[in-house]
């Protein structure tokens, strides 16, 4: 994938104000569409360094995503991962899959922006963000219940997770 050519048309969708037309560029590009997948719409936007997309709609209904207006004022990387995280979630919560469990959905989409497991075609985020979404996912992992049926299920991830993070700590050392 050529990341200059992109991130030119990403600039061209954003100086025309076609930021949703954007989006829809970027996953079909990416191969993230979902037949579960209703559309983007706009959120309101937090802080100027900061960023927060959703996937809104009911569990076993199409699901929109929700993107702030600033969405490629951000790191291409950075983007496509949280793009991929929530077009999970919209899989997560289609007819076919439907994961009932907050934690479990959560689980699986920081561990998919950290692994590529669904989207290997996803390029992999910075140190920072690997640790920053590693740690989230760690939380959501705890708010499964301690010894419960999901923290067994997942547990052999977790410890790759831990591995992933204690790699990155060690490095920081050096």
């Amino acid at each position: 994938m050529n990341y200059e050519k992109l991130q030119l048309n990403l600039n061209a969708y954003k100086e025309t104000g076609e930021i949703l037309d954007g989006a829809k560029f970027l996953i079909h590009q990416f191969d993230l569409d979902d037949d579960n997948f209703a559309g983007f719409g706009f959120r309101d936007e937090l802080e100027k360094n900061s960023i927060l997309l959703t996937a809104n709609g009911e569990l076993g209904e199409l699901q929109h995503v929700m993107i702030p207006k600033n969405i490629f004022d951000f790191d291409l990387t950075l983007v496509l991962n949280m793009l991929a995280h929530e077009m999970l979630h919209v899989r997560q919560k289609s007819p076919r899959m439907m994961i009932i469990d907050k934690n479990e959905r959560e689980w699986q989409a920081y561990y998919e922006m950290l692994f590529h497991t669904n989207f290997p075609q996803i390029p992999t985020l910075s140190d920072y963000y690997i640790k920053f979404f590693g740690e989230k996912a760690l939380i959501y992992y705890s708010r499964m219940g301690e010894g419960s049926e999901l923290q067994l299920k997942y547990l052999e991830q977790k410890l790759e997770v831990e591995k992933l993070l204690e790699g990155l700590i060690n490095k920081e050392k050096i």
